[in-house]
């Protein structure tokens, strides 16, 4: 390989490295926030209500999801 084609490779894997450290950092405390949201949304009061309206939804669509014939029946 030339030399020119190595350093640009080698350029491109610093800039990654440094990515992938940002993003490192940023998930602990993306982490964080999504505990604390949700620790202060469960301080709620219509919290209980909210959630069983959740289950039910979630069970509603679930149940449309089941009547769906799978890919792989379709296409053959």
């Amino acid at each position: 390989m030339k030399e020119q084609t190595l350093i640009e490779m080698k350029n491109k894997i610093e800039t990654l490295g440094q990515a992938v450290q940002f993003l490192m950092r940023e998930v602990p405390q993306l982490k964080d926030l999504a505990v604390g949201t949700l620790e202060t949304i469960k301080q709620m009061d219509d919290y209980a209500d909210a959630i069983e309206s959740l289950k039910a939804k979630i069970s509603k669509e679930s149940s449309k999801t089941e009547e769906v014939k799978p890919l792989e029946e379709i296409s053959d």
